[in-house]
């Protein structure tokens, strides 16, 4: 039996795979400015219909999106926009690693 706290670390990773792919990464950026009709993601993304549903089903089964369909038409909404502070947190990240890279090339 797993430890509350495995769940837990669980969790988290399989959000942290739901968030990795680039389309992903832009439509989430995209539903946290609001609810989005599919098609405008499908734009978004350029990729065929099949392939922004399939990425949105991960988003949607990790948690973090939420979809209505009405009538024809299926619109998805961010649950946790909180996320979008972690995405701030990774672009700290990647500008300490590249002023880091940047300096050690100049040693």
């Amino acid at each position: 039996m797993k430890t509350t706290e495995q769940e837990k670390l669980e969790r988290r990773a399989n959000i942290l795979k739901a968030l990795a792919h680039p389309s992903r990464l832009m439509m989430v950026d995209e539903l946290a400015k609001g609810e989005r009709c599919v098609c405008e993601l499908q734009e978004l993304v350029g990729a065929d219909m099949s392939t922004v549903s399939k990425h949105l089903a991960v988003l949607k089964k990790a948690g973090l999106v939420e979809s209505d369909k009405r009538g024809l038409q299926v619109f998805y909404t961010l649950l946790s926009p909180c996320v979008m502070n972690f995405f701030t947190c990774v672009e700290s990240v990647i500008e300490a690693h590249t002023e880091q890279t940047i300096e050690a090339g100049n040693r």
